[in-house]
């Protein structure tokens, strides 16, 4: 395990800036998620800390190490790439220990390292085994025993799930947990997904235009984000938001009064915002039409328009409503966000 630190790093290709004096540290056995929209940064920090960009500036230091100018195969790190990075002519055994050959290892230790990787990830049924003659699946976790088997000071994966199915990123996603809670290792781990982001993250960093807006523990990040753009990126279904203007314990906005915990700053312009699941359908209040009903079993979303805006509703359970129905929300006050209507800072 090993700790890393970011200290005002920046990258530019060219004239370009990409990334712009990124601060960060990384306790020792943490999983941290970068986490943005694609050409935040993201990926090309994670590359940097791996050793295949340069840094334009700034630092980075693995077990207060800096590693700036030490070859990618000296800083002791392991990576999983999107793309699983096999190679097509070996078997998984071969595969899991090339790296370990390329160092000239003793085969009985190659073989000790191998067999403890694939007991891990489930893979001995599959060590005689081709990339070709396995699922997606298979040989995501052949690539992560490539990388258990070199037992770094820190893992790195970029985007690792991004070419499976949906139901195979669920269950590689708790795997995935599951061996860093096994093993322990500093983890630092690159997606666009935030639900991936949400349910890994020991801490999440969220990325925007090459700077981290937001850096906190997933909930926190949920409840109190600390402007609109991780309100917004944070949250499946999306947080609904809308312009209004605050009053006294009220905002008014879309021809109605939505509360807020807020009595400063009357008249001022603001950013109401709402989660799907603290708009609550009621006998009374706040009057909307509903557009979609979207049924999911287990809960159920509705696409509503209050006003001139189309907002999101997520219930547990079954609803009766049918597009074209008149129905009342009733928005949660204390779960309520407000932010500055020009900047987009929370209040």
């Amino acid at each position: 395990m090993a700790t890393v630190a970011f200290r005002e790093v920046h990258k530019s290709f060219g004239a370009t800036k990409v990334l712009h004096g990124i601060s960060l540290e990384i306790a020792e056995g943490e999983f941290m998620v970068l986490v943005g929209p694609s050409g935040c940064g993201k990926s090309t920090l994670l590359r940097m800390l791996a050793g295949l960009e340069d840094i334009t500036g700034g630092s980075i230091a693995i077990d207060e190490r800096v590693v700036n100018d030490v070859e990618s195969k000296d800083r002791d790190i392991a990576m999983v790439f999107q793309s699983y990075a096999l190679y097509p002519h070996m078997t998984v055994r071969d595969n899991m220990g090339f790296s370990l050959r390329l160092r000239n290892e003793k085969r009985g230790l190659i073989d000790e390292r191998v067999a403890r990787a694939a007991k891990i990830l489930n893979l001995e049924a599959f060590l005689h085994r081709y990339p070709r003659e396995l699922s997606g699946g298979q040989r995501q976790r052949v690539a992560m025993g490539r990388a258990i088997v070199r037992d770094p000071k820190v893992f790195l994966f970029d985007e690792p799930l991004s070419n499976l199915d949906a139901k195979l990123r669920v269950a590689m996603r708790s795997e995935i947990k599951a061996l860093h809670q096994r093993l322990k290792t500093t983890t630092v781990y690159v997606t666009h997904d935030q639900v991936e982001a949400m349910t890994m993250a020991d801490r999440i960093a969220v990325m925007h235009d090459g700077r981290i807006e937001q850096l906190g523990e997933p909930l926190e990040l949920y409840d109190r984000p600390a402007n609109l753009f991780v309100a917004q990126f944070i949250g499946s279904p999306a947080m609904n938001v809308f312009p209004g203007v605050l009053r006294a314990g009220h905002v008014e906005a879309l021809g109605a009064q939505w509360p807020a915990a807020s009595r400063d700053g009357d008249g001022r312009r603001v950013s109401y915002g709402i989660r799907p699941e603290h708009l609550e359908p009621a006998s009374s209040g706040i009057p909307a039409e509903v557009i979609v009903v979207e049924p999911m079993g287990a809960e159920t979303e509705l696409v509503v328009k209050v006003g001139d805006a189309s907002l999101t509703v997520l219930s547990n359970g079954r609803s009766s409503a049918q597009p074209g129905e008149r129905v009342f929300l009733a928005p949660h006050a204390a779960h309520a966000h407000l932010f500055d209507a020009a900047s987009g800072e929370r209040l």
